[in-house]
């Protein structure tokens, strides 16, 4: 790991123990993939608290992590604010993009670590924030490249979100990584291989360079720069001996 990787790993350490020594909940930032491989391949014994991750909805991308105390009895809830952002005047918006509504945050002076997710979904656009940001950013983003706007936190419970997506079938000889992402996806063996190789694939979290990696049933898988799907299992098996499997490809 590089100085960077270390101090986070270092940093996630002392979280894991001021919960463990505090009987307190502790929260990171919010991690990216490279960062959530950090926690997940770090050496169990480095974290005396167990931990959970959550980035404000199933199948989130960048997640915080909440190192738990043994004799936890009370419930949590991740400091993670939901804020709706949308045009003042719909007829005159522009077609914003992901990139755009980042940008609009970063020059508020806010880090990358402090949000999460940000979700294009039609007509609106959900950004998952550090709690301790939703007062600032819904009184200071007012504008995204020509459009004027407006942000609103999502009151607590009032808030919902079903990731989209597609089911897709297909057959292949054993359910290794590759043969599962190309139902997914139709691409040569060899181009799958690359992005494997090249570090751009996660399962559950994880980083995985083998094309070889066996899956189960309901890991979610993550690939950098194409989005990402669940595989749902086996369906059946064919004379030939090659299995029907379905895939959950989120859109």
């Amino acid at each position: 790991m590089n100085k960077e990787e270390q101090l986070l790993q270092k940093r996630l350490a002392e979280l894991s123990y001021m919960a463990f020594t505090r009987g307190i909940v502790t929260f990171s930032d919010f991690l990216n993939l490279n960062e959530l491989n950090i926690l997940h391949t770090t050496p169990k014994d480095m974290f005396p608290a167990r931990y959970e991750t959550y980035g404000g909805y199933d199948l989130s991308e960048r997640q915080m992590v909440a190192f738990l105390p043994d004799a936890l009895y009370y419930e949590y809830a991740y400091p993670v604010a939901v804020i709706e952002i949308s045009p003042v005047n719909r007829k005159f918006a522009e077609e914003l993009t992901h990139r755009d509504y980042l940008g609009a945050l970063m020059n508020l002076g806010i880090e990358r670590c402090k949000l999460g997710d940000i979700i294009i979904d039609g007509g609106r656009t959900l950004l998952f924030a550090k709690e301790e940001l939703a007062a600032y950013i819904t009184g200071e983003l007012t504008r995204i490249r020509h459009t004027t706007v407006q942000a609103e936190q999502c009151t607590a419970g009032a808030f919902e979100y079903v990731p989209r997506y597609e089911e897709l079938k297909g057959t292949v000889p054993s359910i290794r990584l590759d043969m599962v992402l190309s139902v997914a996806y139709p691409l040569s063996r060899s181009k799958l291989t690359a992005y494997i190789e090249g570090g751009k694939v996660y399962v559950n979290g994880k980083l995985i360079t083998s094309n070889g990696c066996q899956l189960k049933e309901a890991d979610r898988i993550s690939i950098r720069g194409m989005g990402r799907l669940t595989y749902e299992g086996i369906l059946s098996r064919t004379k030939k001996g090659r299995y029907m499997i379905a895939v959950r490809k989120y859109i």
